[in-house]
């Protein structure tokens, strides 16, 4: 069976693979880790589809492939044979140093520290290590995840707890000379590619609705405490408002939509990507399939799994595919308004913002009264090709009226 590189997000185009597992000639079981791969995205380990002997190694480690190359053919059934001398070299025109020949520790080069892969950026920053101090066994003394967590080890240090985007410590602010300028890191470059492609492409209109957070906070406060002492992770808004928007896509479906030369593919599925941040460094999208088929609670289990995961470098590669529409989580960083940048080919995407409390007017049938609300904003962008303003106004109403009339305490309990 040929392995090749997979898709790792739907506008990435290569990877470079970063370490194998195997050699030819090894036995590998099913979901076992076969190889690593590092994008500008994302840093990921890859299982083996089949259990087999690893019969060739065409892509050596260093070597960046494009999504579909051929990468190692796993060999199902029957003894392994010995592999061609050429099988574990790099093509000629990407020649890259064999693993075996490589010193056991490559001294760490001024720049190599500049290249830190997203996982390993995140580390060195959640450890609070000066890269300086890790020496790299990777491709020109790049610092690999495993050099990382060595050093850690070394130093008998425990895992940090993981934060929340509102606890998370802002990196140290680093000396600046007049007039220096800081080129990209491969993340920063690509995420700005990205985003000035989708601006160009796509006429962006942007919308805003408030909505009353009162029966969601009812519902984290009758089952947060229970909650969190349970699942080992609080109990946010973002499953709420997950959920509300999959119930506004199914009724206005040309959201849930991709353009297609002319026309408005509807997509049958509803696949919600949650923008997850890299310690500043850049973003990723992992997507959340199929959100109406899913409990409230699994919603909020699975939105946990995938950030964390999308954090740690461990997203599998169809878990970065296949998304329909994009929220991005701003809130706890306590945004008033975001006007965010549609995620293509997709035609629209939400930005949750901070819910404080305010005053509000309340009507009811002894006449209004004012009460004091959790109220957080709901601003999306929409690309105007595809629907018009009454249609995305619509839609954000129904996210709205879900948000403030649902029975969110039982929704918990299914």
């Amino acid at each position: 069976m040929d392995i090749i590189m997979p898709q790792l997000g739907e506008t990435v185009a290569e990877g470079t693979v970063t370490r194998w597992y195997k050699k030819v000639g090894d036995s590998v079981k099913a979901d076992e880790t076969l190889f690593d791969v590092e994008t500008d995205k994302v840093s990921t380990e890859i299982p083996s589809p089949v259990a087999g002997v690893v019969a060739e190694i065409v892509v050596a480690e260093g070597v960046v492939a494009k999504v579909g190359a051929r990468l190692a053919v796993i060999r199902e059934a029957g003894p392994a044979k010995a592999a061609p001398a050429a099988a574990v070299a790099a093509p000629q025109a990407v020649a890259a140093t064999p693993a075996a020949a490589r010193p056991a520790v490559v001294p760490l080069r001024a720049s190599a520290a500049d290249r830190l892969s997203p996982v390993v950026r995140r580390l060195v920053a959640e450890h609070q290590l000066n890269p300086a101090d890790i020496q790299g066994t990777g491709r020109d003394g790049r610092i690999t995840r495993e050099d990382v967590t060595g050093y850690i080890a070394r130093r008998g240090s425990q895992p940090a707890a993981a934060t929340t985007p509102a606890t998370r410590p802002a990196p140290a602010p680093a000396t600046v000379q007049a007039g220096q300028t800081l080129p990209f890191n491969s993340v920063r470059k690509r995420v700005a590619e990205n985003m000035a492609k989708s601006w160009q492409t796509s006429p962006h209109v942007l919308q805003v609705v408030e909505a009353d957070f009162l029966k969601v906070d009812q519902a984290r406060a009758a089952h947060g405490a229970a909650w969190k002492a349970r699942e080992g992770f609080s109990l946010t808004y973002l499953p709420f408002i997950v959920r509300a928007v999959s119930i506004a896509l199914g009724k206005f479906p040309k959201l849930n939509a991709s353009l297609s030369g002319d026309g408005l593919t509807l997509h049958r599925r509803i696949n919600i990507g949650i923008a997850v941040d890299l310690n500043f460094d850049g973003l990723v999208v992992p997507v959340l399939k199929d959100v109406p088929s899913k409990s409230l609670p699994q919603i909020a289990k699975e939105i946990n799994d995938l950030a964390s995961r999308a954090r740690a470098g461990r997203l599998r590669p169809d878990e970065m595919t296949e998304g329909t529409y994009t929220i991005t989580n701003n809130g706890a960083f306590g945004t008033v308004i975001t006007a965010p940048i549609i995620n293509q080919p997709q035609v629209a995407i939400m930005s949750a913002d901070g819910i404080r409390k305010k005053p509000v007017v309340v009507e009811n049938e002894g006449g209004d009264a004012i009460a004091i609300r959790p109220v957080g904003v709901l601003a999306q962008s929409f690309d105007h090709r595809a629907v018009d303003g009454s249609y995305s106004a619509s839609f954000l109403a129904e996210v709205k009226n879900a948000l403030e009339s649902r029975n969110w305490v039982q929704a918990l309990e299914s």
